[in-house]
């Protein structure tokens, strides 16, 4: 359609979700988590599954010593796909810092399957190790 009925309800609320998210991202960016987190976690309750978003927040989170959130914004975020090699390196940091090593030993055998000559897995796996 064209005109004055050309733009639909759907497509405003995109265009305030993506503009949320550029917003989002510029406050991380800018190391202030507080309202960070305050305005990805609003925008997740109308995107739920973005990953970026998911993995974001998570990493907030991890920042804040807070791991059991961390984790679940780590797990919804692998929900769309648990091949991301930065989500699973975090979640299986998250559980190391919760002394809760098979759950981080099996996120290390995941990663080594996905990128076998990853660094930091081997540090890690070293670390569990000593």
């Amino acid at each position: 359609m064209v005109g004055l009925f050309s733009k639909t309800p759907e497509d405003i609320a995109f265009k305030k979700n993506i503009t949320q998210f550029k917003k989002f991202k510029k406050l991380v960016k800018g190391k202030k988590y507080p309202e960070a987190l305050k305005l990805g976690l609003d925008y997740l309750e109308k995107v739920p599954y973005n990953h970026d978003a998911l993995f974001t927040i998570g990493g907030i989170y991890y920042l804040k010593n807070k791991y059991r959130t961390a984790i679940s914004f780590f797990d919804r975020c692998l929900e769309t796909g648990d091949s991301d090699v930065e989500v699973l390196l975090l979640k299986a940091y998250s559980h190391q810092k919760l002394q809760e090593t098979p759950i981080t030993l099996d996120c290390c055998k995941k990663i080594q399957n996905l990128d076998p000559k990853n660094k930091s897995v081997f540090n890690l796996l070293s670390e569990l190790n000593s």
